[in-house]
């Protein structure tokens, strides 16, 4: 851990869980920020483990957290695990949540956060389908309480140019060579290399011929994994490597961290109250 991020006493942790209520208000008082980090537990291919998403965030946020300034009070929720996965529904070993249940999880974690004194919440999240889970509970969560929620979709992040090409960046959504190369790194036993591929997308092809709709991008469709390729992955995670994961992680825990920073300095006063 980094100074001011870890060490020392357990009123020093930045985890939420180790932690004691007068930790937690002394820490709120200080224009602290919590950080829930947002996961899933679904199928990746045959070449990820399910655990991929809570794989990445957990690691993401660890390589963030001694990057943020040593004056920032921040606490790191327990993840949730578990959202929102009803696109991979149809492989064996995915969890999934349903929409409604989701976001009232979602919510009444942040209730919880806002009646601990927290005016700053950050919703970190991996996993793609739970985007509109995250926009839906950061509105809630802000008329109901005034506070700052944060939508950060690690994935979302700016790239450096020519980490990875056009094609794969917009269809390699899952198991590709981005989540690949950064579990390469982060977990690279975990991995299992005799079933990396090319798994090329239905988005591939559409795009090719021209087409407006496609499963993302300015048009999308609704779709389940299998709808895209048969192995419930898209992306070449041939394309993968571990220094490319780890130039990865770098560059998106450098951006959290400095998010979480921003969070912290965010002046409360331009959030005007909501007429009741």
């Amino acid at each position: 851990m980094a100074d001011g991020a870890g060490e020392g006493q357990s009123g020093d942790s930045p985890w939420w869980q180790d932690l004691t209520p007068r930790d937690i208000v002394q820490r709120a008082a200080r224009g602290g920020v919590a950080l829930l980090p947002l996961a899933a537990i679904e199928q990746h291919g045959e070449h990820l483990p399910l655990s991929t998403d809570l794989d990445i965030a957990n690691g993401l946020v660890a390589a963030a957290l001694p990057r943020v300034r040593a004056d920032v009070p921040v606490c790191v929720l327990p993840p949730l695990a578990v959202g929102l996965s009803l696109e991979h529904t149809g492989f064996a070993g995915t969890l999934s949540m349903s929409p409604e249940t989701a976001l009232a999880v979602l919510g009444e974690m942040g209730d919880s956060v806002a009646r601990a004194g927290f005016r700053r919440l950050v919703l970190f999240n991996s996993h793609g389908g739970n985007k509109a889970l995250v926009d839906l509970a950061a509105l809630k969560l802000r008329a109901a309480h005034g506070m700052l929620v944060v939508r950060a979709n690690y994935f979302r992040f700016a790239l450096p140019s020519g980490v990875l090409d056009a094609d794969e960046l917009r269809h390699g959504l899952h198991g590709g060579a981005l989540e690949t190369s950064m579990m390469l790194h982060l977990v690279p036993h975990a991995v299992r290399r005799e079933a990396l591929g090319d798994f090329r997308s239905l988005g591939v092809n559409m795009a090719a011929d021209g087409c407006l709709l496609g499963p993302e991008g300015e048009a999308g469709f609704g779709w389940m994994a299998q709808d895209l390729h048969g192995s419930g992955a898209t992306g070449n995670a041939q394309g993968a490597s571990a220094a490319l994961g780890a130039r990865l992680v770098d560059h998106f825990a450098a951006r959290l961290a400095q998010l979480i920073d921003e969070a912290h300095d965010f002046d409360l006063a331009q959030l005007k109250p909501v007429p009741r």
